[in-house]
């Protein structure tokens, strides 16, 4: 059986989102600076249809990332398209006809909706019973593979609170963002995390990784 993690960008003080996200600024004020280090990088854009793109620790980060990821476990913001029904035409992500992901996708919503097949081979699935069916369905899917929960901080810790988790991956960048959606809040009893590498800094991020005791 493989293994479910989660991998996300952060603050330094904590937050994986900046306040008041719109649909324009969809990780809040000053969200997009958690990423700069990700979307410069070869192992980004491939997948998004770009050519070009830099190399390095950072990149090799991010396609070892890709390479066990077998299928994906996301929350309806991250998904994007707003709070409440679907409305009609249904929102269809933010990445196009072909996203990024090419493994199945499923998405946390408590508003039923048929799965969704996007070229390239995502097709997201919607999720109306929790986290833990979420991850069992991606279980499923991946076969042997992992699962990443991808996001964003409301589906993270709530993997964690279920004890869903393996293991936890934070980017760190040198940034503050003084408000927005921060991880480890409504946990609970805390879990504990034993800090298994820092997998490299490059001036842009630091990488860590963190087994999740169960």
């Amino acid at each position: 059986m493989g293994t479910v993690f989660a991998d996300i960008s952060t603050s330094l003080d904590g937050y994986v989102a900046g306040p008041d996200p719109t649909v324009e600024e969809p990780l809040g004020r000053g969200g997009e600076q958690l990423h700069e280090w990700a979307v410069a990088l070869a192992s980004w854009r491939r997948p998004h249809g770009r050519e070009g793109g830099e190399t390095g620790l950072d990149d090799d980060v991010m396609a070892a990332t890709q390479a066990r990821t077998a299928a994906v476990v996301m929350g309806r913001n991250m998904f994007g398209g707003g709070p409440g029904p679907w409305g009609e035409p249904a929102w269809n992500g933010w990445w196009g006809e072909e996203p990024p992901f090419h493994a199945p996708v499923f998405v946390l919503t408590h508003h039923p909706r048929e799965p969704l097949e996007m070229q390239g081979g995502t097709t997201f699935t919607f999720v109306c019973d929790g986290i833990a069916a979420a991850v069992e369905q991606a279980r499923g899917a991946a076969d042997d593979g992992d699962v990443l929960v991808a996001g964003g901080a409301s589906t993270v810790n709530q993997a964690l609170a279920a004890g869903l988790l393996d293991e936890l991956h934070l980017h760190v960048a040198p940034v503050l963002l003084g408000a927005g959606e921060r991880l480890f809040e409504g946990l609970g009893e805390p879990p504990r995390l034993t800090l298994e590498g820092t997998l490299g800094e490059s001036g842009r991020v630091s990488h860590l990784r963190y087994r999740v005791e169960r």
